[in-house]
């Protein structure tokens, strides 16, 4: 029986060495990438109140309450959506190499329940709960050094938390790269899942948000301040920050590298203001 620790290596011999993938494997990959487009779209077309789920345990308390008491928020773009479509069919292809590898993946999308909050793991792989995970080459450099453990922007490590008692582990493929890793979760490094959830709800009874999650941060030496990464992220950051700019709200600025969210002007930006 094979062990999760040559999980990578194994994935690379497919390629490096060449396999026949079986009709029927194959055509359960092709069923399973259907079955992925066609969820993802279809989801678009319904609106489905929302309600507490495991995945959401790694957000921040305030962004929780605004997406279950229904605060508004940026719609996605269809291009991000591509990208989430492209993610979910990445992670499904890892799977399947996985199993192509020799190694034994089960309870896929298997529902999990704890105190009362469901949610559905990716896999157990050889015995170990697998999170899979699509990432950009910056962040899968956090997985692959185990940085993602002290460095945890999008709550990862409580997302995994929920589907595990004894610690798991991230799959990981870099989206752009096609590099792959293996990033362990000790016991030691997983929340406390029932007190999480109980936090929460005793946050979602009350009548106003809890305090911001994150601070801005100073942008440079001009005295100009800007929404960290974690909030930059956020769809509801329009909302928590509309007192922002003396009351005018967030102001955003298209930097070469890249867009950000400025909450305090002292001295105004040479770019263009979207």
């Amino acid at each position: 029986m094979k062990s999760i620790d040559t999980l990578v290596e194994d994935i690379y011999t497919l390629f490096e060495q060449g396999h026949n993938c079986s009709l029927s494997a194959s055509k359960q990959l092709g069923e399973t990438i259907a079955n992925v487009v066609s969820e993802r779209l279809a989801a678009y077309k319904e609106v489905k109140a929302p309600y507490l789920r495991l995945s959401m345990l790694g957000k921040p308390d305030r962004q929780i309450y605004y997406e279950l008491k229904n605060y508004p928020k940026e719609p996605l773009s269809p291009n991000t959506k591509i990208k989430f479509l492209f993610g979910d069919i990445l992670e499904a292809l890892l799977l399947f190499l996985a199993k192509e590898a020799g190694h034994k993946v089960e309870g896929e999308q298997d529902q999990i329940v704890v105190s009362g909050v469901k949610g559905h793991r990716d896999a157990i792989i050889d015995g170990v709960t697998v999170d899979v995970k699509s990432a950009s080459s910056y962040s899968f450099k956090k997985f692959e050094n185990g940085d993602i453990l002290l460095d945890d922007p999008f709550g990862y490590v409580a997302q995994i938390s929920a589907y595990c008692e004894k610690g798991g582990a991230f799959l990981v493929i870099d989206k752009q790269n096609g590099h792959i890793c293996l990033s362990k979760v000790d016991s030691d490094s997983t929340i406390d899942v029932p007190y999480r959830i109980s936090v929460l709800r005793q946050v979602l009874e009350k009548s106003v948000p809890p305090e911001r999650c994150f601070s801005d941060e100073a942008e440079g030496k001009s005295g100009n301040r800007k929404l960290g990464i974690s909030c930059s992220y956020c769809p509801f950051k329009f909302t928590c920050w509309k007192d922002s700019n003396n009351g005018q709200g967030l102001r955003t600025f298209a930097y070469s590298t890249g867009v950000k969210f400025m909450t305090t002007i002292v001295k105004e930006p040479r770019v263009n203001e979207n």
